[in-house]
């Protein structure tokens, strides 16, 4: 994802038939064998499983607010005055014509901007309200917008912080490899958007939980309580990737980051690797970039089959920074949706 700025990444759910639900899966039926989910966790993805699939948008400082992507229009370079200009009731609206589920929705990455305000994290870095995180709350907007919309909500996150801001990196002791106290720190700070949305925040897609930094089974372990922290049932993902299939990363998963630079895995079964099966790809010629990669028939196939199999997958689309999705990702979507509830041009009917 662009996590490197080579990448950003996140989801489209769908269910089979109008009432959710993939062929033969019942929402009250036991855990499968092949589920390896602490018992304490088990069933919590059964609502994903039934979604199966859903939209993935990055909306960053980097990638609406400044530089020279198509993505960030004409507009102001400040943060702050940026996320209140986000139309959340024009971005719900189009959500709920794509057909998808959830949503998957960047907090943040890398620099320190985030897109609700967060006592934790401007006590610990001295940036004041407005200055890193938004004025606005952008995931209680998102919510309620998309909500009245039977729209669920997801989250994306890092492991590794803000680890670009020089004053925040310092102050809150960002070293690489990553030390446990490091990842105590922004524990607290996802902790506090946790308690605060409850559950109103389903799951988390968490970059950056990566080996080579630093991350451990200790270090997995501590951000997952942060990430945890108001919903017991949230699920998250924590992104440790092989980047050769649909894998889990690590033991606190509750579901496949999956991330894969193009979609064509399809799942065995509903388990990998003993959490839920779940795929994210981009549909456009990177991730949150324009051009089209595959058409509404070839994606409605490829859903379809994933689908069947009890797996689940998450999209990422083009998002401007008034919350416009980009036209072609919107009517490929659409299309998509349609054939998966049988519908079909007239040629393909006469066929």
């Amino acid at each position: 994802m662009i996590h490197h700025l080579k990448t950003i990444g996140i989801s489209v759910l769908l269910g089979l038939s109008a009432a959710g639900g993939s062929a033969g899966q019942s929402p009250t039926a036991p855990p499968d064998p092949g589920c390896r989910i602490p018992s304490e966790r088990a069933g919590n993805t059964d609502w994903f499983r039934d979604a199966g699939w859903g939209v993935f948008v990055h909306y960053l400082y980097d990638v609406q607010c400044v530089g020279n992507r198509i993505s960030t229009q004409d507009g102001t370079p400040v943060w702050n005055d940026c996320v209140k200009e986000f139309d959340t009731e024009k971005f719900a609206a189009q959500i709920k014509e794509t057909g998808a589920r959830y949503v998957i929705f960047t907090m943040m990455q890398r620099t320190r901007y985030l897109i609700a305000p967060n006592a934790t994290y401007d006590k610990m870095t001295g940036y004041k309200p407005g200055e890193a995180c938004s004025t606005r709350d952008l995931v209680e907007d998102l919510y309620q917008s998309l909500n009245k919309r039977g729209i669920k909500l997801m989250l994306y996150w890092t492991g590794d912080g803000p680890r670009q801001d020089p004053q925040a990196a310092k102050a809150m002791g960002y070293s690489n490899p990553q030390t446990s106290e490091y990842v105590q720190k922004w524990a607290d700070v996802v902790a506090e958007y946790g308690e605060r949305y409850k559950d109103k925040v389903l799951g988390w897609w968490v970059d950056g939980c990566y080996a080579p930094i630093g991350y451990n089974e200790e270090k997995w372990m501590i951000l997952a309580k942060g990430l945890r922290a108001g919903n017991p049932k949230r699920i998250i993902a924590l992104n440790n990737p092989k980047m050769t299939s649909s894998n889990s990363s690590t033991p606190q998963d509750d579901y496949t980051t999956g991330e894969q630079n193009s979609f064509g895995e399809v799942p065995e079964s509903r388990w990998r690797d003993g959490v839920q099966w779940h795929i994210l790809s981009y549909l456009g010629g990177d991730w949150c970039s324009p051009g089209l990669r595959h058409d509404k028939d070839w994606m409605s196939h490829y859903v379809r089959k994933c689908n069947r199999a009890g797996g689940v997958v998450s999209i990422d689309v083009l998002l401007f920074r008034d919350g416009t999705i980009e036209t072609s990702h919107l009517e490929c979507l659409k299309g998509m949706n349609r054939r998966l509830h049988g519908w079909q041009p007239p040629s393909e009917k006469a066929k």
